[in-house]
């Protein structure tokens, strides 16, 4: 009797089987065309190599010891490793589908009887109890007829890739983030050294203007003038003093420290431009840029996905086994021993459309991907660009610059000598002075702000440096966990 019902439900399968058959086709991921078309070259490029650690280029050990110290212990940071570790257990979870499950069950029940089980219990009737123990396995499997495990499972590879690329783009932002906090840091120290030197400066203007007011040579508005300009100096000098305190604030947090807590090393003269690096070639950032790599896994998931919305259309077979057996105690457990096999097939027939327009959003999901992988190829051409065209040109503005402050120099001495003499008045030298003193703080901003340029050279060329996972700094999660169920 079971073998002929077995024979009738595959006879059953196998009609449905056919039935659905016309209707079918292959899941496979859609066809990606050429995202675009790059240029040979880069409008410029240099010769020195550039390793994966491109802050060792300024050969700074302030600054390498910083940034090690952020990628170890910001938070941010962390958090992406975290989103990491949430994307390998998915992965694995979806590897788990394409095994068959196998499941223990167990348990003993009791059943109380009377002895008149129609009526009202009377004095002198006895009850009477039963026990049951019942123990088995079961398993079940299902086919992958159109590639939907599959699909699913390859899915979660290329979104645990992306993952891994998103987590090198964080870090390749977070030492950026730092390099560009410290330069900005020491130009403000340097900028404190500057004004004190200004400051001193203007206390030996303002002497000589008092010294000629006095001998009845200049009036009282060249010494008011005077007095005004160190005032200001002064003012500089405190706006100068509370932007320091602000980035090392800032650096502080990018490190994973309090504010207050940070410590750091006396003032770091500014470091000089490195060589200009080899920028290689234009079809080389998409394999350099995680970003890139990470807007590439996420296109080729979202095909993955179009594959599992088609395949959710046809039905499912799935394969299950049961055997168990019962007693009246646990010594006849194993006596009596019921199996059972069965082949399941589920599939849509009516669902108003609802699988369909899922295969349809899936697809939207890919060409949105596709655009978002193209976007992301342009910005980074431009970003290297950019970054070439503004260091250039930064080179010819200090250059200028720098020219502009010797013949400043030049000019303000010979003038002091003509106001000693009486041979010039007092607005030509303050206007002398406050060029010259304008000049030099713009040549350490230009100065920092070329180094920022080199930065921002190095993070658009991309590559990569091999990441370990840092070491927790709190304890393990299952510790915090039953601490909290403790309380």
């Amino acid at each position: 009797m079971a073998f002929c019902l077995i024979k009738h439900k595959t006879q059953i399968l196998i009609l449905l089987f056919f039935l659905w058959l016309p209707v079918s086709c292959a899941s496979k991921p859609l066809q990606h065309p050429v995202p675009l078309t790059v240029p040979d070259h880069f409008s410029s490029s240099g010769e020195a190599p550039l390793p994966g650690q491109w802050w060792t280029h300024f050969d700074d050990p302030a600054l390498i010891r910083l940034i090690e110290q952020a990628l170890s212990n910001n938070f941010s940071l962390r958090s992406a490793w975290d989103r990491l570790a949430q994307n390998e257990a998915i992965a694995q979870r979806e590897r788990a589908a394409r095994f068959p499950t196998l499941e223990l069950q167990g348990g003993a029940s009791r059943t109380e009887t009377h002895g008149n089980t129609g009526g009202t219990l009377t004095t002198g009737q006895q009850s009477r109890s039963f026990k049951r123990y019942f123990l088995g396995l079961t398993t079940n499997y299902e086919l992958d007829l159109w590639g939907r495990i599959s699909s699913i499972q390859e899915a979660a590879k290329l979104d645990l890739k992306a993952s891994r690329e998103t987590l090198q783009a964080a870090a390749m932002t977070l030492s950026a983030e730092v390099a560009f906090t410290w330069f900005e840091l020491t130009e403000q120290q340097g900028q404190l050294e500057l004004l004190e030197k200004q400051q001193r400066t203007n206390k030996q203007v303002l002497e000589l203007v008092t010294f000629r007011f006095r001998h009845g040579q200049v009036g009282a508005t060249d010494v008011l003038q005077q007095r005004q300009l160190l005032e200001s100096t002064q003012g500089e000098l405190a706006t100068a003093q509370s932007r320091e305190k602000v980035l090392r604030h800032q650096l502080a947090v990018l490190l994973g420290q309090p504010p207050t807590l940070l410590t750091l090393e006396q003032h770091t003269p500014m470091k000089k431009i490195p060589p200009l690096p080899d920028t290689g070639f234009p079809a080389e950032i998409i394999q350099n840029r995680p970003d890139i790599r990470s807007a590439y896994y996420k296109l080729l998931a979202a095909d993955q996905d179009v594959a599992t919305a088609v395949s959710n259309r046809f039905p499912r077979i799935s394969l299950s086994a049961q055997i168990n057996t019962s007693g009246e105690s646990v010594r006849d457990l194993f006596d009596n021993w019921l199996t059972t096999l069965a082949a399941n097939l589920v599939g849509p027939l009516i669902d108003g459309g609802n699988r369909r327009a899922e295969v349809s959003r899936s697809e939207a999901v890919v060409n949105e991907q596709l655009n978002n992988y193209r976007q992301a190829i342009l910005e980074a051409l431009a970003e290297v660009e950019s970054a070439l065209v503004q260091e250039e040109q930064q080179r010819l503005f200090i250059s200028s610059l720098e020219k502009q402050l010797a013949l400043s120099q030049q000019v303000l001495q010979q003038t002091q000598n003509n106001y000693r003499q009486g041979a010039a008045d007092y607005l030509r030298i303050l206007d002398v002075l406050l060029t010259q003193q304008a000049l030099e703080r713009a040549l350490l901003q230009a100065r920092r702000e070329a180094l920022s340029f080199r930065v921002n050279l190095y993070r658009a060329i991309g590559g990569g440096w091999e990441m370990t996972p840092p070491a927790p700094i709190y304890p393990p999660q299952a510790e915090f966990t039953s601490h909290k169920m403790a309380n």
